[in-house]
């Protein structure tokens, strides 16, 4: 056995920080999640948006990437991409998705199960006009998921456009917006002791939803 190979063997790491019981979540999960969300974003940790988006494709091959949670609305989860690239394909094809927060300072993870909906034009309109120029004509000229020649074409794409458009605003391209992931199951992870993590699970009833808790 290589010295790497030991050393990953050897890695430990005993959580202690914080318990999760029934008692001390809401009744709800996005509004756990929120709850959650604040502390994460108080605790002034890097990415604290940043999610594993996990779709399937046709022949149900899975697929995973780091995406940024936008918005959580009423409904659920909302981030945005092209939806010619990989991820938008097999969303197309299949609507079942799955999203993971690990958040290692706070020793916390949340899992999200749900399936995944394109939103209101408007909506991706908006937010497109919002972000700055550079990322807008970055996901205008990008072919997402597609092979390129090189990193060159790519620059030499984004400089020709930035020149041509000059100062004109840009239009969201009809290739990219948002989606909305609305939640079936979620849940909610808290590092323990001795590997007994703290383990609550949402899952969706009709109009209400069950908790329960999970072995680690």
């Amino acid at each position: 056995m290589s010295k790497q190979e030991k050393d990953i063997l050897s890695l430990r790491n005993d959580y202690q920080l914080k318990r999760l019981g029934k008692n001390q979540v809401k009744p709800e999960p996005l509004q756990q999640f929120n709850k959650w969300m604040k502390e994460v974003l108080e605790s002034g940790i890097d990415e604290p948006n940043a999610m594993t988006l996990s779709t399937v494709s046709k022949s149900g091959s899975p697929s995973a990437r780091i995406v940024l949670l936008r918005e959580v609305s009423e409904e659920g989860f909302i981030f945005y991409t092209n939806y010619l690239s990989k991820k938008g394909n097999q969303i197309e094809h299949n609507s079942s998705v799955a999203l993971t927060f690990f958040w290692k300072e706070l020793e916390r993870q949340v899992r999200i199960e749900g399936k995944a909906s394109m939103i209101d034009i408007q909506k991706s309109d908006d937010y497109f006009a919002s972000r700055p120029v550079d990322s807008q004509i970055g996901a205008v000229v990008s072919p997402q998921s597609s092979i390129i020649a090189s990193r060159q074409l790519l620059n030499e794409l984004f400089s020709s456009f930035k020149k041509k458009n000059g100062t004109k605003p840009i239009q969201r391209p009809d290739g990219w917006g948002g989606y909305l992931v609305k939640p079936e199951i979620v849940e909610f992870w808290q590092g323990r002791p001795n590997r007994l993590h703290d383990r609550l699970a949402y899952y969706r009833k009709k109009d209400r939803w069950e908790i329960v808790r999970l072995a680690p």
